[in-house]
């Protein structure tokens, strides 16, 4: 495992006779597999599995993601020593939309990715017999798992939250905002359209996003979703917004029941999430008497939103963080 993670620091260098060599013939060993989820809706997934192994990490995306974009990140956690399970959420990757514009993201209830992420962990985790099983999740998936893990606090041995989605930043005042909201979930054109300021899936250029300093992950996974365009997912609808501002309330108050042990990494220059409600989070997490690791955020100095998709240093650093708070509950 040490020689593997001592590679982590110099990829970007060689980062596309990489991409086009190992992780390409990982890739290949792939399997991708479905399950139904909420209203009848084909959820896919995909696995990296090896007879060698007892631990699982289940990695939950965020919004408009797909496990395509992954492979990096499965590739890394494989080769120490670990199954790997990536889910493609209700409404975006290679599961099944809700809307007849395939771009809106959008859910009718936040609680489906939840009841998703459940069928998911009953199917491939927990019938697998591992002997450890952990989740690593990212954003949007932050907030699923963290609803997730107070209905089941002992489905995992640990968990990590990269960026986590407890509060949203919203381009208005949230007084504003959520009288906006309230007034769009009465009238049916507007909720399910795209929310102020949004709209369909369109390729920016590295030097306006913001997402990551990566200049070849950024590309790289720009041309999953340009050469793929059935994996396309644009602004959500005002809708989701909803739905997702009601999350991180209803986060907060079923805090008590969240005792799975927790890593949370903060991104220092992240304006996608409210870092805000991550602090909120740990310190809550720690009045009900279960802190996350170090009593705070453990924070990526640097890292824009995608931190594991972020420069090799902040990477390696946050991806050191994970597997070493996994072995430390084995």
């Amino acid at each position: 495992m040490q020689h593997h993670k001592q590679s982590w620091l110099g990829r970007e260098r060689g980062f596309s006779a990489f991409a086009t060599g190992p992780l390409l013939d990982f890739w290949r060993r792939r399997e991708e597999c479905e399950f139904t989820g909420v209203g009848n809706l084909k959820i896919r997934y995909v696995r990296f599995t090896s007879p060698q192994h007892r631990r699982v990490i289940l990695v939950v995306p965020g919004r408009i993601e797909s496990y395509i974009k992954y492979p990096e990140l499965a590739y890394d956690l494989f080769h120490c020593g670990y199954d790997v399970v990536i889910l493609d959420h209700r409404g975006q990757g290679r599961s099944e939309r809700l809307l007849e514009d395939s771009h809106r993201g959008h859910v009718v209830e936040f609680s489906d990715y939840v009841d998703d992420l459940e069928t998911l962990y009953l199917k491939e985790i927990i019938s697998s017999h591992y002997q450890q099983r952990y989740v690593l999740a990212h954003s949007m998936g932050g907030a699923i798992l963290a609803l997730f893990l107070a209905r089941q606090p002992q489905a995992f041995h640990a968990a990590v939250f990269s960026a986590p989605m407890f509060g949203i930043v919203l381009p208005l005042p949230d007084w504003m905002a959520h009288r906006i909201l309230d007034w769009t979930e009465k009238l049916p054109a507007l909720r399910e359209g795209y929310a102020l300021g949004t709209g369909r899936w369109r390729a920016n250029p590295f030097g306006i996003n913001r997402l990551t300093h990566s200049r070849e992950r950024y590309r790289r996974n720009l041309r999953f979703y340009a050469d793929d365009p059935a994996i396309r997912v644009g602004g959500p609808t005002y809708h989701w917004v909803r739905e997702g501002v009601q999350a991180g309330r209803n986060i907060f108050s079923q805090i008590a029941n969240i005792t799975t042990p927790t890593l949370l990494l903060q991104a220092s220059e992240d304006d996608v999430v409210d870092n805000r409600s991550q602090d909120l989070f740990c310190t809550a997490m720690a009045e009900a008497g279960h802190p996350c690791a170090g009593n705070a955020p453990y924070v990526i100095t640097g890292a824009r939103h995608e931190i594991l998709f972020e420069k090799d240093a902040m990477r390696a650093e946050a991806l050191n963080a994970v597997v070493d708070f996994f072995e430390h509950h084995a």
